[in-house]
């Protein structure tokens, strides 16, 4: 299992062999590298889960939310240190 991170489509990235989206990253501009999904295009709109750079899955708005909730309760310190 691998940590990711959600992500939504602003826009392909022209060049790069059509495998690079620039994605709003919770605020942030990235590219990332679409080129490992079977999918052949994406549109602007469209939720991904990115790991190391690249789309790894396609979500949508609920599974981002999903992922991003989970991400926040992982950086949350434990109540009770002793645990």
């Amino acid at each position: 299992m691998c940590l990711g991170i959600p992500g939504r489509v602003v826009r392909m990235l022209e060049g790069y062999g059509n495998q690079l989206a620039l994605v709003d990253v919770v605020g942030e501009l990235r590219k990332v590298n679409i080129g490992m999904m079977p999918e052949d295009t994406f549109t602007a709109g469209d939720w991904v889960i990115i790991h190391m750079g690249f789309a790894v899955e396609r979500t949508d708005a609920a599974g981002a939310e999903k992922a991003m909730t989970g991400l926040e309760l992982m950086g949350r310190a434990r109540e009770d240190p002793s645990l």
